[in-house]
């Protein structure tokens, strides 16, 4: 599967990754910053500048999660729209989601399921743009 790097189109998966990052900036810090807020148990604090590492870490996963779809995209020979969409709900739900919310649960976070599902639908929509992207342009 992984001979499948060589056949990808690379403009594709550049597009396709600045599409799903730039939806986090927005998703976060715009559609639902006040929730995201909630979700952590921050809606009290002042609004502080983001640390690199919050920037650049979710860059370089977006990154890896575009590269790995591409080459299931690749590899599973998926060519329609409709294959992408139902692709991107296997990936969306079955990994993105359900590790969002595993992650979330732990005694650390105040409200697991209230950022789960902020976290979550950021990532199924982002996947679902980032199949269509990438077959639309293969």
């Amino acid at each position: 599967m992984i001979n499948q790097l060589s056949n990808l189109n690379w403009v594709s998966v550049a597009i396709a990754f600045v599409a799903y990052f730039m939806l986090g900036a927005l998703w976060f810090t715009l559609l639902f910053k006040k929730q995201y807020a909630l979700s952590l148990g921050k809606e009290n604090e002042p609004p502080q500048k983001p640390a690199p590492i919050f920037i650049i870490g979710p860059a370089v996963c977006s990154l890896v999660i575009t590269i790995a779809t591409a080459i299931l995209i690749y590899a599973l020979n998926i060519t329609s729209i409709n294959s992408a969409v139902e692709l991107a709900f296997v990936v969306g739900i079955g990994f993105l989601v359900a590790n969002t919310i595993n992650i979330a649960i732990n005694p650390n976070m105040p409200r697991p399921i209230h950022y789960g599902i902020i976290s979550g639908a950021y990532h199924l929509t982002g996947i679902l743009i980032v199949c269509i992207i990438l077959v639309a342009m293969k």
